[in-house]
């Protein structure tokens, strides 16, 4: 389970992320051996796919009910379906997206940390773009992918794009102007168009101190996570935040706008996501509500309209089996999620009994693995020191608060229970009150399980499960504090 790719010597910065992205611009798409032939009259039984995922937004936004304007996404949910209890399968960037793109936990399909850390998928081909592809799909990147580390040609043809678009940086703006020029040009062939964002993630500081690359907001009317003190700290990155989350939902309209204008929406299933939660201490790289809790809302064809709001456990998990339903392709056996469509159409209430999470490192290992049901949550840290691992929470002015107050020095529980109906925001541990000793055992018992149905390799190497040893990790770097802005230079290019 050794990572493909050497670690990095040291994290990019922001200033290196920005210089490596102008050199990408001028690059281009890829060369003319790797685009699609003349594509054949669009099959009207395949409907295009458009595939819309910001960074670090979890559920912060006007359609969940936070006080975070975003009018774009407010109109899309009333337009289609909205998962309200949606989680990933990783709070940590590579990990969750690589989930959804196989539909396998990070600790089955090799992404156990960050691609430009040193983790790769362990098979490429086991994600859905190349299931696509085989069923007559072109397929496009704009922006953002975070599965594969390296050029930005040698990735795409690693996870299986046809088309790369070329982009004048890696801000909102432009990422949603190539888009754009690809749905006003649209291949009659159908097609998989993956935009990313950078944003909601923090970037350079900018002159004034925001964290999230843009001028900072009003703190005045910030929306603070319940799970945070209430502190100027924690409405100024907020009111940050919320910036960013109005350049992303600006985006997202501009490139949905282009989707009405090309007269393709009504045969084009769109699905607008994000990776994890916010990058604030407690919610980004941890098992909690705030860290696995996601935006999930999907409009298209085949029932996907309305203004539906579902209740439902979901899962990023449940994407690809999702694809496979709707354009009647047989499911890959290594699957682990359900369709979602059974959902959507009311034909049941309910599709998971619980979903399931998992990680090793974010920037440093911190291993850990968790269970969601409607009403508790059980996550389990698979290796000590049990104590806060500052490193994993990106730079922001609420963990600088938390820093001065002596955050590092803080143990952790190795197992946690939490009570959702009563503790909604996760602050009370029950795993060692005696009430609650069936429900946790209950929990352990279902990790126990799916790590055994499906011989996670990740839960097996920290003894969740029996099976064979699981060879150790080549060492990683491991600084005191996450580089900010370290990932964005490997999305786009490494030297």
């Amino acid at each position: 389970m050794a990572p493909e790719n050497a670690p990095l010597e040291r994290p990019l910065t922001r200033r290196d992320a920005l210089k490596l992205i102008g050199a990408a611009s001028l690059l281009g798409v890829l060369p003319s051996a790797c685009r699609s032939a003349p594509p054949p009259e669009q099959d009207p039984r395949r409907p295009n796919i458009l595939y819309l995922h910001s960074h670090d937004t979890g559920r912060y936004v006007g359609p969940y009910g936070y006080d975070v304007p975003t009018p774009n996404l407010q109109r899309f949910a009333a337009q289609g379906v909205l998962f309200r209890q949606a989680f990933c399968a990783s709070p940590t960037c590579s990990p969750s997206r690589a989930a959804l793109f196989t539909g396998i936990t990070p600790g089955c399909n090799g992404m156990w940390g960050l691609a430009h850390r040193g983790y790769a998928l362990s098979d490429y081909n086991q994600t859905f773009v190349p299931l696509l592809k085989r069923a007559g799909y072109t397929t496009a990147l704009a922006g953002v992918q975070h599965i594969a580390a390296g050029d930005p040609w040698t990735c795409a043809r690693k996870i299986g794009y046809d088309t790369l678009l070329p982009l004048r940086s890696h801000y909102a703006h432009a990422v949603a102007r190539a888009a754009v020029g690809y749905l006003e040009r649209p291949p009659t062939k159908p097609f998989f168009l993956d935009v990313g964002f950078v944003e909601t993630h923090t970037l350079d500081p900018t002159p004034d101190g925001s964290y999230f690359g843009y001028p900072s907001g009003d703190p005045e009317r910030a929306e603070r996570p319940g799970a945070l003190r209430d502190t100027p700290q924690t409405r100024r990155d907020m009111a940050d935040f919320a910036v960013s989350a109005g350049a992303l939902d600006n985006a997202i309209g501009r490139v949905l706008d282009a989707l009405e204008r090309s007269g393709l929406a009504e045969n084009t299933l769109v699905i607008i996501t994000t990776d994890h939660g916010v990058p604030l201490p407690g919610f980004k790289a941890n098992h909690t509500d705030g860290g696995l809790g996601v935006m999930l809302m999907m409009r298209g064809p085949k029932g996907f309209s309305g203004g539906k709001v579902i209740d439902a456990l979901v899962s990023h998990l449940d994407l690809f089996p999702t694809l496979c339903d709707l354009l009647a392709l047989p499911p890959p056996p290594w699957l682990q999620g359900a369709s979602l469509v059974p959902l959507v159409r009311g034909d049941v209430r309910e599709l998971h009994d619980a979903v399931y999470a998992e990680h090793e490192a974010h920037v440093v290992p911190e291993p850990q693995a968790s269970v969601r049901t409607a009403r508790y949550r059980y996550i389990r840290r698979l290796s000590g020191p049990y104590r806060a691992r500052p490193a994993n929470t990106d730079a922001t002015h609420t963990k600088a608060l938390w820093l001065k107050e002596g955050w590092p020095p803080r143990l952790v529980a190795p197992e946690q229970l939490y009570d959702l109906q009563s503790d909604p925001f996760e602050q009370r541990n029950l795993a060692h009150v005696a009430d609650y000793r069936d429900v946790l055992e209950a929990l352990r018992d279902k990790l126990v399980a799916r790590s055994e149905r499906f011989d996670n390799p990740l839960l097996r190497r920290y003894g969740v499960s029996g099976g064979p040893p699981v060879a150790a990790l080549a060492p990683r770097s491991a600084p005191t504090e996450a580089a900010p802005g370290a990932e964005l230079g490997v999305l786009y290019i490494r030297p």
